[in-house]
């Protein structure tokens, strides 16, 4: 396996690479789910190394690229279980695009998918404030003056979305809940309910095609993995949604992976929550950073509750 640096544990490995290339060195169906947020084109720049898919030059290029990751996440993924993807609605500029408007990421992900061989199991959106968007892009469709000058320029504020898809096959080992759900990232069940009661309303909550309680702000600190003179984008993916996936599509000692580690918020999160979690991160600064946030989790009260299965950690 070509790597920089590598980090085993008995709860994680995370390797500092190219993902194209490490995730070729993990073995066929091993990993019982994904769940990560890639680069959004050419949106946000994280790097200047040409292997950075952020890099990309046009969106065909960003594609065929992608590409190689995608057929390599469907490799290792075990038959019947599933991959999730954080994404987004792109807005296309004037200045980079020739006109204002949305461009459809979340479809062009998924006929991507779908072409090496993967079925489009289910959308969730994720609810965001529009006046948040509006103060920190500036977006001429979320200006109030562009109600005034012209409101058919006017649009919503844009959404995150948890895109997943499936595996074709049969799933050996099903994500069974017969305690009913836990709510991960809610409080304990009110007193006087039933737990029955009690999941049975976290269940709506999580079936909801729109998640609106996600904490927007419950992220890991960016701040420590940027470099200096750094003025790259980095924004870690909320751990409520990380930890929401991983209760309804995983079990305990399940193996997590992601291609695009960052800081390590899918990792961590697995960690925490009794999941053995391995990732590939491009940029050193990020890597390193991942290696602590995940150390810090490994030493958590909840992680000390994870019996790891023997030989994952080899």
């Amino acid at each position: 396996m070509k790597t920089l640096n590598q980090c085993v544990t008995d709860r994680f490995a995370l390797y500092n690479g190219d993902s194209a290339e490490v995730i070729g060195g993990i073995p066929d169906e091993s990993v019982h789910y994904s769940i990560y947020s890639p680069p959004f084109v050419s949106l946000y720049t994280y790097s200047n190394s040409e292997r950075d898919l952020g890099n990309c030059r046009t969106r065909s290029e960003f594609f065929t690229h992608f590409e190689f990751i995608a057929r390599g996440i469907h490799r290792i993924l075990k038959p019947g279980r599933l991959m999730s993807v954080h994404c987004m609605d792109i807005p296309a500029m004037k200045e980079r695009d020739g006109y204002i408007g949305i461009t459809d990421f979340p479809g062009d992900l998924i006929r991507l998918f779908e072409s090496v061989g993967f079925i489009y199991h289910s959308r969730v959106v994720i609810w965001k404030d529009p006046l948040i968007e509006a103060t920190r892009t500036k977006a001429i469709g979320l200006m109030h003056k562009q109600i005034i000058k012209d409101s058919t320029m006017c649009r919503q504020g844009l959404p995150d979305y948890v895109i997943t898809l499936r595996k074709v096959g049969d799933n050996a080992e099903p994500v069974s809940h017969n305690d009913g759900f836990n709510d991960y990232i809610g409080s304990a069940p009110p007193a006087g309910n039933s737990s029955a009661t009690y999941s049975h309303h976290v269940w709506r909550r999580y079936a909801s095609p729109v998640w609106m309680d996600i904490n927007q702000s419950n992220t890991l600190n960016r701040a420590a993995a940027r470099e200096n003179q750094d003025e790259r984008h980095i924004c870690p993916l909320q751990l409520d949604v990380i930890a929401r996936c991983l209760e309804l599509w995983t079990n305990k000692g399940d193996i997590v992976f992601t291609p695009f580690l960052g800081i390590g918020s899918e990792v961590y999160q697995s960690v925490l929550m009794g999941r053995y979690g391995i990732g590939i991160e491009l940029k050193e600064s990020y890597y390193n950073q991942a290696i602590i946030n995940c150390k810090s989790a490994s030493q958590s009260k909840q992680g000390d509750l994870f019996d790891v299965a023997e030989g994952k950690g080899e």
